[in-house]
């Protein structure tokens, strides 16, 4: 166990001092004890090192918007133990960090395995979705929901007391880290740079995974250099936990024969008997099956900032990427120059502007929407506020203001608007 800076992360070894490092990260709304049952088996060759993400497990709430940061944090905290060459293993979110690691920090990643991960998540909707109803409603709603997503039916069926762990481990998050964690997510896109994955690599997935499923792990496969593949029969996302043998086995074997060296540190990687690329199915039902493809994507070449390009990202991150897809696709000649211009002058150069937080932004635009009598232009604005982390009090703070200075009719016809929004966007999807 650890004090924890704001810059570092919480974390743990378990296994021999003298032995190499291997980096265990978790999945969102999990701590470190998800990899609980992998832990007897790798100390016997690797000094295992896990953390928490920010909020998760007891950890210190310091909220990290992005996985860069992420990734910035856990390398402070190997830097504060000494480690500086690692075997590294992530499930999902700590999946985008080992991928973030292996991009920007090459020399020190020696190995890696991506495990339920993807080179994108979902739309960043989705997650920004997400992050609106744990604003709204807490965490309760996401836990109740995560046994679904993390165990297939007869695994959580059989399973009521690990059931109920997930639901707990859920529970007992953050909201705050929990919010800005999807955020991460939601920026999160690697499918460019896949290419210039150098390392060994290990992309495994269960087979019944419906958040980052089998196609996902193939798009990783595809795009990272020599690139291994392992789906797992009968596991969902949280495939270290329902078979946890199979996902043993796995590391065991990819971390003992695809272990870059050069150690500085004075330790070594443990050598074994070379395996065979594809590993063969197994007659026992719950075995691992791996198979094997490999390509390069190259990374798209970067063009000097363009306020059009700022403005697209910014326009997309708060509207919504299915706001602008329609918005952008009923363009024709008459209308397209004006999508242009507010993609580069509003989104661009207004709404880029570091003077004002986006919060402050969207307070702002509701109030000038409600005095124009805006209220299409109001319906979506009040989804955009919510997303840029404004609460559905804060809201209705906003529209009776407007009340007072933009006249009671004007405000009353945009409390119906933005009432039907909020009921909308934070109400959970059972």
């Amino acid at each position: 166990m650890s004090e924890t800076p704001k810059n570092t992360l919480q974390y743990r070894f378990d296994g021999p001092d003298d032995a190499p490092v291997l980096i265990l990260g978790p999945s969102l709304g999990t701590t470190w004890h998800m990899w609980d049952r992998q832990i007897p088996e790798l100390t016997q060759q690797w000094r295992v090192f896990r953390y928490d993400l920010p909020g998760h497990g007891g950890a210190p709430a310091h909220p990290a918007g992005s996985v860069a940061e992420l990734a910035d944090r856990l390398l402070a905290t190997l830097d504060e133990v000494g480690v500086q060459r690692f075997g590294y293993a992530g499930c999902s979110l700590a999946g985008a960090i080992g991928a973030e690691l292996a991009l920007r920090h090459p020399h020190r990643v020696a190995s890696l395995a991506l495990i339920a991960a993807s080179p994108r998540f979902g739309t960043a909707d989705e997650f920004r979705q997400r992050g609106v109803i744990v604003r709204s409603n807490g965490l309760d709603p996401i836990a109740r929901t995560s046994p679904e997503r993390w165990f297939t039916q007869g695994f959580a069926t059989a399973q009521p007391a690990i059931t109920d762990w997930a639901v707990q481990m859920v529970r007992t998050t953050d909201p705050g880290c929990y919010i800005a964690a999807c955020e991460a997510l939601a920026a999160f896109d690697v499918r460019a740079e896949l290419g210039a994955i150098g390392v060994p690599t290990l992309v495994l997935v269960g087979s019944e995974d419906q958040v980052t499923g089998p196609a996902e792990a193939r798009t990783l496969v595809a795009g990272i250099p020599d690139a291994r593949l392992a789906v797992v029969p009968g596991a969902s996302h949280l495939a270290p936990v329902e078979q946890p043998a199979a996902v043993t086995d796995l590391l065991v074997r990819h971390f003992s024969t695809a272990w870059l060296p050069g150690y500085e540190t004075g330790q070594h990687a443990i050598q074994a008997a070379p395996v065979k690329p594809v590993l063969a199915p197994s007659p026992v039902p719950l075995a691992p099956r791996a198979e094997i493809a490999a390509a390069v994507v190259q990374p798209e070449a970067a063009g000097r900032p363009d306020p059009h390009d700022v403005g697209l990202k910014v326009r997309r991150e708060v509207l919504g990427d299915a706001h602008v897809d329609r918005a952008l696709a009923t363009a024709d000649d008459f209308s397209g120059d004006f999508q242009q211009l507010i993609t580069r002058y509003a989104w661009g150069e207004v709404w880029s502007r570091p003077g004002l937080d986006r919060r402050m932004r969207s307070c702002v635009t509701l109030t000038a929407l409600v005095a124009g009598g805006h209220l299409d232009e109001l319906a979506f604005h009040t989804r955009a506020a919510l997303r840029n982390g404004l609460t559905a009090a804060e809201i209705k703070e906003i529209l009776l203001q407007s009340a007072v200075y933009c006249g009671v009719p004007a405000a009353n016809s945009a409390f119906k608007v933005a009432q039907q929004v909020i009921r909308e966007e934070t109400t959970p999807q059972e």
